[in-house]
């Protein structure tokens, strides 16, 4: 077996690394390029296009290419990315698991804004938990017609199913469709929606009692139709 060394790049002109770059991206034929892409398919390594330009951002920059790690991702963001994440897996995300194409962000951006994953995780189910739904209000009226009659429907609550009220029935019947049973768990592809059981046109509440999973294919597939 014989030895050599690996190429050594630090005195690579600017131009030569920016041009990699680039040609990476159009063969990729992506707008952004992450550090494991091109270190698996760039003439150089991300961590020389880090040493040679201060940070792997910088030298994306230098070439014109969108930032392959976003910094400024808004709270809402980054809690609807582990819903998401926790659906998939039909149970509590684990640090090592937030990475693509499972999750759109790694770890490391909950890390910055809460000071770790563990913190991060109590804010999403802090707020998932919460009892404020902005939903309820007094004696909202609804005019309807029906069969040529004008009905009028009192309701408590908005139509609208808010993100947290969702998220906690999904877990509720644990990421199963109460008509069919099937699950993003055990199924890949199957999409879950939450709807009310009685319509809110025919004077059902959004609250728990009145809601349940169901996949895509049953909800879109049940019409006007409802349990009583």
């Amino acid at each position: 077996m014989k030895y050599k060394l690996e190429p050594y790049h630090r005195n690579v002109p600017d131009e030569d690394l920016i041009s990699d770059l680039i040609e990476v991206k159009e063969k990729l034929g992506k707008d952004k390029i992450t550090r494991e892409e091109y270190n698996n398919f760039g003439k150089y390594s991300a961590g020389t296009m880090g040493r040679k330009f201060g940070t792997w951002n910088k030298a994306l920059q230098k070439a014109g290419i969108e930032l392959s790690n976003k910094w400024d991702i808004s709270e809402e963001e980054l809690f609807k990315n582990i819903e998401e994440v926790w659906i998939k897996l039909g149970r509590q995300p684990r640090y090592s698991e937030f990475k693509q194409p499972l999750s759109k962000y790694s770890s490391k951006p909950y890390e910055r804004k809460y000071g770790s994953w563990l913190k991060a995780l109590q804010k999403f189910v802090d707020f998932i938990n919460s009892e404020s739904e902005d939903n309820e209000f007094d004696d909202l009226v609804e005019v309807q017609q029906e069969e040529n009659l004008k009905e009028v429907i009192k309701h408590k609550t908005k139509r609208n199913i808010s993100d947290r009220l969702r998220f906690r029935i999904l877990m509720r019947d644990g990421f199963t469709c109460k008509s069919c049973g099937r699950s993003p768990v055990k199924e890949r592809g199957v999409e879950l929606h939450v709807d009310h059981i009685l319509p809110w046109s025919k004077g059902g509440e959004t609250v728990p009692e009145n809601l349940e999973t169901k996949c895509k294919k049953c909800n879109l597939g049940k019409g006007n139709a409802f349990n009583v």
